[in-house]
């Protein structure tokens, strides 16, 4: 999935996109509500996270203003992720529209079930299914098939098929592979990549992953 965050607290917002790409999930980040009305523009997310104490507008106010917007922006789901504990906060905060309200600290376990629960009541993303040829992985389930038949794959093995069917075709280096597979500050030993790639093409085909002699790997686009 692709989610727009909009916190303006550098250090979580490090740490919760750092969770997110390791669960293969893109990230837009906007420390501002001006800022996240911007990434809106540009392209829409399929879900929103959003803090209330914003810098400029408050959150309440960008939350009434996605709602406002012409469908399909409007329907985005968002979830509430705020300090602000408080229920008048919290009736506020669902009465403008949001999906679920979510209080700090949180843990990301429960973040990311969240989401994924919120998704799943808005219904089917057309960004929902990733495919190449006869894999299909789906991003909120987190269900491979290949062909008619169901793949189960690590946490780590989800995320380097995911990266690689992003885009079909696409090289990706070991470098780019390692910063969407680890979070900062681990340290994959020298060979992990390799031993991922050799366990997931067991699963899903020998031929399905191509490697570039010197320059990574990919998945081809006509498979």
């Amino acid at each position: 999935m692709h989610i727009l965050l909009i916190e303006d607290d550098p250090f979580i917002a490090r740490a919760v996109t750092a969770a997110l790409e390791s669960e293969a999930h893109t990230v837009t980040y906007a420390p501002s509500g001006k800022d996240a009305f911007a990434a809106l523009a540009v392209r829409l997310p399929d879900a929103v996270l959003l803090d209330l104490g914003l810098p400029g507008i408050d959150g309440i106010d960008v939350l009434k203003s996605i709602r406002a917007m012409p469908a399909p922006a409007s329907n985005l789901p968002v979830i509430i992720v705020t300090a602000r504990e408080a229920l008048e906060s919290r009736l506020e905060g669902l009465d403008a529209g949001a999906d679920d309200y979510l209080l700090k600290p949180f843990h990301m376990s429960e973040l990311l079930a969240r989401l994924r629960a919120v998704v799943r009541r808005k219904g089917p993303l057309a960004g929902d299914v990733l495919r190449a040829g006869h894999i299909a992985l789906n991003t909120v389930t987190h269900t491979c098939t290949v062909g008619s038949d169901a793949v189960t794959l690590s946490k780590r093995e989800y995320a380097l098929l995911a990266a690689l069917l992003v885009r079909p075709g696409a090289i990706l280096s070991r470098r780019a592979l390692e910063e969407k597979l680890y979070a900062p500050g681990d340290e994959p030993e020298s060979n992990a990549i390799e031993y991922l790639i050799h366990a997931l093409r067991k699963k899903i085909g020998a031929e399905s992953i191509e490697n570039i002699r010197g320059l990574g790997w990919r998945i081809k686009a006509d498979r």
